[in-house]
């Protein structure tokens, strides 16, 4: 597991070439350099020059920073406990996502047997989403009322009062999906 810039830069540099297709010889020559200068670079032993460095990011069409960089990992695996969470009286409400997508928003909400929580009215255009996946939940959004099972969705208006409940006598799961008006 590479560790420092020089780990960083061989990985880089091997796998932009990669990713392009190109063997070494062809992006060695495309740089203006030896073909063992560039196979020194992607083993990790070359000591580059910032001349050098600034030739290879030109020939793989990368900024130089980019070259030095620890590599991107493939996945992020985050632990529920690590998702964003807080409390609204007895309801835990959980993000989904560990960063927010433009004018989205993903929530878990957990209401215990009896649990009452007011919605807040979002800017006109705001639709959102309920899905309830266990339990019962109840909806009241501009006056009238939904009960939903497990798998119902309800489509609401998010910038009218609303508000959830669990009329049940188990904990009920439900997801909102908030979907924000585009800012003008």
């Amino acid at each position: 597991m590479p560790t420092s810039a020089t780990d960083h830069l061989a990985d880089n540099i091997k796998a932009i070439r990669e990713i392009r297709g190109l063997l070494q010889q062809q992006i060695a020559k495309a740089a203006g350099i030896f073909r063992a200068t560039w196979t020194n670079l992607e083993s990790g032993a070359a000591n580059p020059t910032l001349a050098v460095l600034v030739k290879v990011a030109a020939a793989l069409e990368v900024r130089l920073d980019e070259l030095l960089a620890p590599p991107p990992q493939p996945a992020r695996f985050l632990r529920a406990d690590e998702l964003p969470t807080r409390q609204r009286g007895q309801v835990a409400i959980r993000k989904l996502l560990p960063e927010p997508l433009p004018n989205l928003d993903l929530e878990r909400m957990t209401l215990p047997p009896g649990a009452r929580m007011a919605g807040v009215p979002h800017t006109p255009g705001t639709r959102e989403y309920l899905a309830c996946e266990q339990g019962t939940v109840e909806l009241a959004v501009a006056g009238e009322r939904y009960t939903l099972a497990e798998g119902d969705v309800v489509i609401f208006r998010g910038d009218q009062r609303h508000a959830y409940f669990n009329p049940g006598k188990t904990t009920t799961i439900a997801y909102s999906a908030i979907a924000f008006a585009p800012r003008m």
